[in-house]
């Protein structure tokens, strides 16, 4: 099945580079869904954050611990719909709007990327914006994958005749325009349940966002993404990477295991309750040792013992031995299957570590032993009105998600309304958006 015939999530419609604009976005992770509303006013470049056209202030948030969700999928339609519903009031009463369309994140449905690539024909001698259209059709032709959605279609560079690594093609002259293009798909079921449990909550789904994607554009300066970086976003159910090189994103890779399997492992090494190994890992886990933890005690409770009942006392090193061979687990995934698919050496050796399961402390220098490179932890950049807790790489999907509009417009998209044919909402902008690309080119 091609691209222009296969299931793609709903479009969005590009956001003007001169109006304001109020946005709703709805992060939906395994541990927490978090709701922004933000105004979007137009602003000047800025030095290190060029492609952005606006500036987001955040009128309303709320986040609620996730329900319904494991691996980044929704697992209980009834319990999501709940958690999604507490999110967005929160948000709603706090910027006193009413909520009715949201771009939604996707981190489960095993996303992942293919590349295409096509040629074709200059007709005039100098590329026109018929031309452009022309070979990103041809690209997208190409079959991908049954079960499978599309979330992106993004050009990551154009080639004429001999000369690649082309921006922009546009008045150019040659003989023979090429493209290639990056599509990031994930599991139709997945993309579809996401979609299904925002929208029985009464809220039109805009577009669906694969989270690395979205950590990468809230939390990379440009620079970062023109050189290449790997984006880890390591969140409760699933970890997720986004390779961005010459300022695109160029493959996108996820594993179903996140922060919460540390809880897990937690909870059975030490026989307490979830709950309790959630406390214990936010306030005393560590993924690397230091001298003094054989000395410091921490107290835990037994798996069926009242709080009232006294706990009994474990060094500090115990919880490290149990943390840390699953966080080393993690990383060498993410390590491997950058290597397996070629995208190591694009990565440039940066890495950027997003998501709530970053925080653990140490992380940074485990990951820089076992992915071999400078490592920083990433939070969301240029945002107003953030409160001081939402400012740290828990929240960097979620704002990454309000810069997404502004970048849109990069997208290929169908360029004659054929609706998709996997039973996802209709895409009711594209003829605008095929239109709005013609022009632009």
């Amino acid at each position: 099945m091609s691209l222009l015939q296969h299931g793609l999530t709903p479009r969005l419609k590009p956001l003007s580079a001169r109006r304001s604009a109020t946005l709703s976005v709805l992060d939906i992770g395994t541990s927490k869904i978090v709701c922004l509303v933000a105004e979007l006013q137009p602003i000047e470049t800025l030095a290190t954050l060029r492609g952005r056209t606006h500036l987001a202030r955040i009128i309303g948030i709320g986040h609620q611990r996730s329900l319904g969700l494991k691996g980044g999928a929704v697992v209980d339609l009834e319990a999501a719909e709940t958690a999604i519903r507490q999110a967005v009031h929160a948000a709603e009463r706090m910027a006193r709007v009413e909520v009715q369309s949201v771009i939604v994140s996707l981190s489960g449905g095993r996303l992942g990327s293919q590349h295409f690539d096509a040629k074709v024909p200059v007709r005039t001698g100098a590329v026109t914006g018929s031309d452009v259209q022309r070979v990103l059709e041809a690209a997208s032709t190409h079959s991908i994958s049954p079960g499978r959605a599309v979330l992106h279609a993004l050009p990551t560079g154009y080639s004429l005749d001999q000369q690649s690594a082309v921006v922009d093609p546009s008045g150019m002259l040659g003989e023979r325009l090429g493209v290639d293009l990056h599509v990031v798909t994930a599991e139709i079921a997945a993309a579809r349940n996401l979609m299904l449990a925002v929208e029985n909550t009464h809220l039109r789904v805009e577009a669906v966002i694969a989270t690395p994607y979205a950590s990468g554009l809230s939390a990379l300066v440009d620079d970062e993404a023109e050189m290449g970086v790997a984006v880890v976003d390591m969140g409760g159910g699933t970890t997720s990477v986004g390779v961005f090189s010459g300022g695109h994103l160029v493959h996108v890779d996820a594993l179903a295991v996140g922060g919460h399997h540390v809880t897990m492992d937690i909870a059975r090494g030490l026989s307490t309750r979830v709950v309790a190994a959630e406390r214990l890992k936010t306030l005393y886990g560590a993924a690397m040792a230091t001298a003094s933890d054989e000395r410091d005690m921490i107290a835990v409770h037994g798996v069926d013992e009242d709080e009232r009942d006294l706990p009994h006392h474990i060094p500090k090193s115990h919880l490290v031995r149990i943390i840390r061979p699953r966080v080393e687990e993690v990383l060498e995934l993410v390590r491997d299957r950058l290597r397996n698919a070629g995208f190591a050496a694009q990565a440039g050796r940066r890495v950027v570590l997003t998501g709530g399961a970053s925080q653990l402390v140490g992380l940074p220098e485990v990951a820089r032993r076992i992915l071999q490179g400078q490592v920083r932890i990433g939070r969301p950049l240029g945002i107003k009105g953030l409160p001081e807790a939402a400012k740290g790489p828990a929240f960097s999907a979620a704002v990454g998600l309000l810069v997404y509009p502004q970048v849109s417009h990069v997208e290929h998209f169908e360029p004659r309304g054929q609706s998709g044919s996997a039973g996802l909402a209709p895409d009711t902008y594209l003829s605008k958006v095929g239109r709005w690309i013609r022009e632009s080119f």
